[in-house]
């Protein structure tokens, strides 16, 4: 009688998608948090209960027998989007607890927007994983999205350093926008997991 191996769980496809589709949602949180008119105390609620997946990937891979590719390359994509909500969370938290009392700069609706499109490329890529297809153009937009967020950071630090704001204030908003920065590094860093993966199972 021939050995028969265990087929591969594909469930971890869905996981990475459903987790990526909770970055999209945490990033409309996130646009609805810098409305002045938005219930911040309710956002920040709904944005804590956003996401759940990654424990269920690191449960997964722990009792799993044959994973669809690398286990360090799933914990590794796994903890990556985990950690891009955590930094959007801590974003929405910050600006809950801060209760800053002035306006806030133009430029955090612009790294937003960054990642606004940062987690639709994301949640559009994961379902690619399974085929290995036409994941290059991801990374690279990633990437594209990553460096004019850079550009955007540099520019409202500027812009907070100018005197325009009252000091307690500038330390309030630096902490938001190294938060924004950050989520918008995460992004990049789930990227290059993914385009290493497709190296090496490509």
């Amino acid at each position: 009688m021939g050995l028969r191996l265990r087929p591969v769980d594909t469930s971890f496809y869905d996981l990475f998608t459903q987790s990526a589709q909770h970055l999209v949602g945490g990033a409309e949180l996130l646009a609805e948090m810098l409305s002045e008119s938005s219930d911040k105390a309710g956002v920040a609620e709904r944005m804590r209960a956003a996401d759940e997946t990654t424990h269920e990937i690191v449960k997964k891979v722990n009792s799993t027998f044959v994973t669809p590719f690398d286990r360090e390359d799933i914990y590794a994509l796994g903890s990556g989007l985990d950690d891009v909500m955590d930094m959007m969370d801590e974003a929405v938290d910050l600006i809950l607890l801060y209760e800053v009392q002035v306006a806030l700069p133009a430029e955090l609706s612009e790294q937003v927007d960054v990642l606004q499109r940062c987690a639709e490329l994301t949640a559009a890529a994961m379902p690619r994983l399974q085929s290995m297809q036409s994941l290059d153009d991801y990374w690279i937009e990633i990437n594209r999205l990553e460096n004019a967020g850079d550009r955007n950071h540099r520019r409202t630090l500027a812009k907070l350093f100018s005197g325009e704001y009252p000091t307690i204030e500038v330390l309030k908003l630096k902490d938001i926008v190294e938060s924004l920065e950050g989520a918008i590094d995460a992004f990049e860093r789930v990227a290059n997991t993914v385009e290493q993966i497709a190296v090496k199972e490509g």
